[in-house]
């Protein structure tokens, strides 16, 4: 009988993932920079290790993005409403520079604006994050020299969010960090990156579920509360982990996680709430009052019906979408033959809320970027999704350029852009299919494919099931339970009971 310490030295980690063996597209895609990768790079024997090489290259991309906007930077953005539209480079920040106060020394939700907006509409962390730029912004020089300084000023923090997410990515899959390249790499991350501030949210998001793959539930909860400070979505992934918690029966960790993010949310914005309450409250009250706007469903049926439907209808009827598309995800969650991954739910809740709601930014792709990438990491599925969000990119400045360029007419038309949208709800639906197809059909995850069970689930990878609904669930497989070369189980059988 072999000793405890034969034991302990039999059983290895299972080697790191290579995209470029598993996967078509991504081998393919090697050959530009040398080949599929080898197995001394693989290991990270090098300098360059799969974290470096992608946070370099998702600077690299972002520097990429901010060329793209250099004829707005140039003068568009100043002296032309529509050519900052033809060229595709409009962006929000050098036009609310003075457009809410902060070229006036004004403090956002205390200070009161002219005009209609009143107060800053941004959670409290995009206001703090915003007044933190315009402090840095050099106060002389025309107001067009400002405004240029502050988009840059806020390129820069906008950049280090970006390699926060590149890096957050990289690591909570240990054996995939090359599924990191697919954020890097992603083109609508690069062309949307600094059209508003939301990458701010997604890099404290990204933050989130490191922690939470490391075990840490409170961290997690504490780093997605201040999420939620920056932008209201990543609550959402409350309710996907309420129920992946509630089938595995892990309600302490779940407290833990709830906790943290209420403590947190509590603690940014108790104060604004408490000293400046009309001020805080905007942009909650905005949300609700804003009618149907650019990229959503509702607005190809507004614009194609005599008699659209009133704000207050569309508001309820978005809500009744989203709390049914909720219901479908717990329902999926609770009877799908094995747990599904924490990253694939919240794919799908935080792209349900994208596909009903009233209204659908294009720097709202960012919000999804990363969590495709350790949903679905497949080149192709990738690719082919990405492909439809810069479609609906250029669609949308398209149809800005037609409506305000007057009798010139350039640009998309509207029936134009109603095609742009639909490719952009199609690409988004086609991601969720395989998404659910994956869940369904665990055999066809290349993440549970290749040997892991949930590798961003933290305390959930590998644990057993305690409520299921429906037939019973496979047992969970973790990445050392499987037989083959790079493994010798030598231990107990695991727990493999479904309750």
């Amino acid at each position: 009988m072999p000793s405890a310490e034969t034991t302990q030295s039999s059983v290895r980690e299972p080697d790191p993932v290579r995209p470029t063996k598993d996967d078509e597209v991504a081998r393919s895609g090697s050959e530009l920079i040398g080949g599929p990768l080898g197995r001394r790079a693989l290991l990270g024997t090098s300098w360059w290790t799969p974290v470096r090489v992608i946070a370099l290259v998702a600077i690299g991309m972002f520097a990429l993005g901010l060329v793209q906007k250099a004829p707005c930077y140039n003068g568009d953005w100043f002296f032309g409403a529509s050519s900052q539209y033809t060229h595709a480079c409009y962006s929000d920040i050098p036009h609310l520079y003075q457009g809410r106060g902060f070229a006036d020394g004004l403090v956002p939700y205390f200070d009161r604006l002219s005009g209609d907006m009143e107060y800053l509409e941004y959670p409290v962390l995009t206001g703090v994050f915003m007044e933190v730029a315009s402090w840095l912004t050099p106060g002389s020089g025309s107001i067009q020299h400002q405004e240029q300084w502050y988009w840059m000023v806020n390129a820069g923090m906008l950049m280090a969010c970006a390699a926060v997410i590149a890096v957050c990515v990289t690591r909570t899959h240990a054996r995939r960090p090359w599924d990191g390249l697919l954020v890097a790499l992603a083109p609508a991350f690069a062309l949307t990156a600094t059209i508003n501030w939301d990458l701010l949210a997604v890099a404290l998001t990204a933050a989130a579920m490191l922690m939470w793959s490391r075990g840490r539930p409170l961290a997690f909860g504490v780093l997605l509360g201040l999420a939620t400070a920056a932008k209201l979505y990543p609550v959402l992934l409350l309710g996907a982990l309420l129920v992946l918690c509630w089938r595995a029966g892990k309600w302490r960790d779940f407290g833990k996680a709830l906790g943290g993010t209420a403590v947190a949310w509590v603690v940014v914005n108790g104060p604004v709430m408490l000293l400046a309450f009309d001020g805080w409250s905007k942009f909650y009250t905005f949300s609700q009052e804003r009618g149907v706007d650019f990229g959503s469903f509702w607005l190809i049926m507004a614009q194609n019906s005599s008699d659209p439907l009133s704000t207050e209808t569309v508001n309820t009827l978005a809500t009744l979408l989203m709390l049914l598309c909720c219901v479908g995800v717990a329902a999926l969650t609770l009877t799908a033959p094995r747990r599904p991954r924490f990253a694939q739910l919240a794919f799908l809740i935080v792209a349900a809320f994208i596909l009903t709601n009233k209204v659908y930014s294009p720097q709202y792709v960012l919000w999804l970027v990363p969590l495709a990438a350790l949903a679905r990491p497949k080149w192709r599925d990738f690719l082919i999704w990405q492909a439809c969000e810069v479609a609906y990119f250029l669609g949308i400045w398209m149809y800005l350029a037609y409506t305000t360029s007057g009798d010139a007419h350039k640009g998309l038309p509207t029936d134009g852009y109603h095609w742009a949208i639909g490719v952009h709800l199609l690409g988004t639906l086609y991601l969720c299919a395989m998404i659910v197809r994956d869940i369904l059909m665990p055999e066809r995850d290349p993440v549970r494919r290749a040997g892991d069970d949930d590798p961003s689930g933290g305390v959930l990878d590998g644990a057993p099931d305690v409520f299921v609904l429906g037939a019973a669930a496979h047992p969970p497989k973790h990445a050392a339970h499987f037989d083959g070369p790079q493994v010798e189980w030598g231990g107990p059988e695991p727990d493999r009971r479904s309750l």
